[in-house]
């Protein structure tokens, strides 16, 4: 009972916090690239783990390194660079309601890469899912002409990859204990963000005199430790202490957190698009509830 009431807990929690990170991302673009914000949210994240959790690594086995590796790669590394580049032309309440797709594609890549048996029902909630996406995307492109809404493929590449992280840690990290993974996923990606940080002239005094370039880097670190480094960390708990499909169903919760966000910062957002969000939610909703 103790560990049921423990995981809603952290499913709140961290709806709380990555609901805010679209809105951080969002500001950290006016003085930044998506390269340089997607490397630095890399490098202060690895900086703050090694900080608190470098011991941790220890515990991590050989054949363990490859599946922290990969899920460092595409749990972190990559969604960081695919959401700043989509947010340069889709809007931050938009881009959290299509990162709803989560556990929608949880369902398909299980089924598809490790065998995960799906129902009727959550194969029904997949396809009512792409129906509700289809809808948001359409119309947000029509009521918002200056928007390229074909940015919104990187969300949906972003969430397939979430999708294959939470499945690999609960099939192969089952047992490592979640400080371990999230200091080990930035042990694997941190050089490669350091080097794209170089040549993205980030440490050129053109970026440095950008009049909103203070107030950029103020918004990464919020983004860093709170939005990725610590919500890392009880992400992995809440897939270990549950389920994959439970887990990525945060989703659930971001895009209300977001959506007011977006709108007091002046974001538009349409009945139609409301009602799109609606189905993307009851398709996730399908497709987390699994028949007995």
């Amino acid at each position: 009972m103790k560990n049921a009431n423990s995981k809603w807990l952290y499913l709140i929690i961290l709806a709380l916090i990555w609901g805010s990170s679209f809105i951080l991302i969002k500001k950290s673009l006016l003085g930044l690239t998506p390269y340089q914000l997607g490397a630095l949210r890399t490098v202060i994240t690895g900086v703050f783990l090694f900080a608190v959790g470098f011991k941790s690594i220890k515990s991590i086995k050989k054949q363990e390194w490859k599946w922290v590796a990969l899920t460092g790669f595409v749990g972190s590394f990559i969604p960081a660079f695919l959401f700043a580049i989509a947010e340069t032309e889709i809007d931050s309440a938009v881009t959290s309601i299509l990162n709803s797709l989560v556990p929608l594609n949880t369902v398909l890549l299980g089924f598809a890469i490790f065998k995960i048996t799906s129902t009727k029902r959550q194969i029904l909630g997949v396809i009512i899912g792409f129906i509700g996406t289809s809808i948001l995307i359409l119309k947000g492109a029509e009521l918002n002409p200056n928007q390229n809404y074909l940015f919104a493929g990187y969300i949906i590449i972003a969430t397939c990859m979430y999708a294959l992280n939470v499945n690999i840690i609960k099939k192969h990290l089952q047992y490592v204990k979640p400080l371990s993974i999230a200091t080990g996923n930035y042990v694997a990606i941190i050089i490669p963000a350091i080097v794209i940080l170089c040549f993205t002239d980030f440490f050129n005094e053109r970026t440095f005199s950008h009049p909103d370039f203070k107030m950029s880097v103020i918004y990464i670190v919020i983004l860093s430790l709170f939005g990725t480094a610590l919500a890392k960390v009880l992400f992995n708990k809440l897939v270990q202490m549950s389920t994959p499909v439970f887990a990525s169903s945060v989703t659930y919760l971001m895009p209300l957190v977001a959506l007011v966000w977006g709108l007091l910062d002046g974001e538009s957002f349409s009945a139609v698009q409301g009602f799109g969000s609606c189905i993307i939610l009851v398709g996730v909703y399908l497709s987390h509830n699994r028949q007995k």
